[in-house]
């Protein structure tokens, strides 16, 4: 029986769908850009992303609230100053180093 990997087990339905198109085109940005209909720099700015989602999952906080306003900003669902401010802001209330 294999199991998946945690990051594995944190991505999207879409960003494994990514992987495999990815995989598929044998690692060209180009070829998956045409399975897409999207320019190189959109699939570029796809990776660029997905890596900094596998990255936070492998460095995961230690904090759950932490840990999701870093995944809202990889998701683009949060501007990076404003997780930056929250983060912050959360860690010096709870009397926590700031980083």
């Amino acid at each position: 029986m294999t199991t998946i990997p945690p990051w594995m087990a944190q991505l999207e339905d879409a960003d494994i769908a990514f992987i495999k198109t990815f995989l598929l085109a044998s690692g060209s940005l180009k070829e998956a850009a045409a399975v897409y209909g999207v320019s190189y720099p959109t699939v570029r700015l796809r990776l660029d992303r997905l890596i900094q989602k596998i990255r936070l999952a492998e460095t995961e906080e230690a904090d759950p609230y932490v840990s999701l306003i870093k995944r809202l900003a990889v998701d683009d669902k949060l501007d990076v100053d404003t997780a930056r401010l929250l983060i912050t802001e959360y860690r010096r209330q709870n009397g926590k180093e700031v980083e």
